[in-house]
């Protein structure tokens, strides 16, 4: 099958700002190995599932980029990395309990595989040995940024499942709900890779708020692709989120802009006992009729942009450019 140019060129991007750190991510895949080491033996089988199933690994990668960006010669940024990727990881198996979910990245997800028990108690596991990892490293201000970023996402996961299916959440409460869920943990991703350069507090929220932007784009751009994207490359079913009553921007602004009849339409397919065989399709037709996707994916280059400032204060370097690149390719998985 041939690739489209636009896809072609993306992947080479991320290709190549993941050469300029790969020795680093693969001591860190050696990290996950080493750590997901257990005497239970269902907890080692899972782990290994979860690691062979693979990942992005975009915010190890943040990480490292990060801390090499502010001067970080050390060795910390390694085991530091996997805990950040171990919390996001606990994060996507309880999301899968949460929303039922069947298929994770492609493949089956663990608790259809082990039941929802196992995948809970498997992410508590994936928590605590990141903690573990972290105070190892015996920096309180790290210690602190992810503590942080974890209450945050719990908060997140919560506001998620309150405004489940509440066609009234507005642009900002999504916004709020999208810093919590993911773009807290890239933000403090980010903003360890400055604490490990010790760079000056102007510096470190620089990068934060690089983080921070970058989250929010990564998941309004995801957004977009539940309804338009590849299922093969999505690596799940598109309209999934809508099917489970999740209201994202490209939705939230065709609410905002359609007629009384449409929202009741709409309204009336997302509350339906039995999701409808033509749902998503009705609902995909009136996002296309009001601009829902092109709306969205502004705002997701808006915050790019704001991102990619955020760098402003660093000095030109690999690291800096890669960091650029980064950003661009979120926007740009959306092609």
């Amino acid at each position: 099958m041939t690739k489209n140019p636009i896809s072609f060129s993306i992947y080479f991007v991320m290709e190549r700002v993941l050469r300029l750190i790969s020795d680093e991510l693969q001591r860190v895949e050696e990290e996950f190995k080493r750590r997901l080491n257990s005497h239970v033996p269902l907890i080692n089988k899972i782990a290994n599932y979860l690691v062979r199933s693979g990942g992005k690994r975009l915010r190890p990668a943040l990480l490292i980029l990060s801390a090499k960006l502010c001067g970080y010669e050390g060795e910390a940024h390694i085991p530091l990395a996997g805990a950040v990727e171990f919390i996001h990881t606990a994060t996507l198996l309880h999301d899968d309990v949460i929303d039922n979910a069947e298929v994770r990245r492609g493949t089956a997800s663990a608790n259809s595989i082990w039941g929802n028990e196992a995948s809970v108690l498997v992410g508590d596991f994936l928590f605590s040995r990141s903690f573990s990892m972290m105070v190892e490293v015996g920096n309180l201000k790290i210690l602190e940024a992810m503590a942080k970023a974890t209450t945050a996402l719990a908060e997140g996961e919560t506001l998620e499942l309150v405004k489940t299916a509440d066609i009234s959440i507005t642009e900002e409460e999504n916004i709020d709900l999208i810093v919590r869920k993911t773009a807290s943990l890239m933000s403090a991703a980010t903003r360890i890779g400055a604490i490990l350069g010790g760079v000056s507090p102007e510096q470190e929220e620089a990068l934060a708020e690089y983080g921070l932007q970058i989250g929010i784009a990564f998941q309004l751009v995801d957004d977009c692709l539940d309804y338009t994207g590849d299922a093969q490359n999505m690596g799940k079913e598109i309209g999934v989120d809508l099917r489970e009553g999740k209201i994202t921007l490209p939705l939230i602004h065709t609410l905002k802009n359609c007629s009384s009849s449409e929202r009741k339409r709409i309204q009336d397919i997302i509350l339906a006992e039995a999701f409808p065989a033509d749902g998503l399709k009705e609902i995909l037709s009136l996002i296309e009729k009001y601009n829902g996707i092109q709306y969205t994916l502004q705002r997701a280059k808006e915050r790019i942009e704001e991102g990619k400032r955020a760098l402003h204060p660093f000095p030109l370097s690999p690291e800096r450019e890669a960091l650029l690149e980064l950003a661009d390719y979120i926007v740009e998985r959306s092609h």
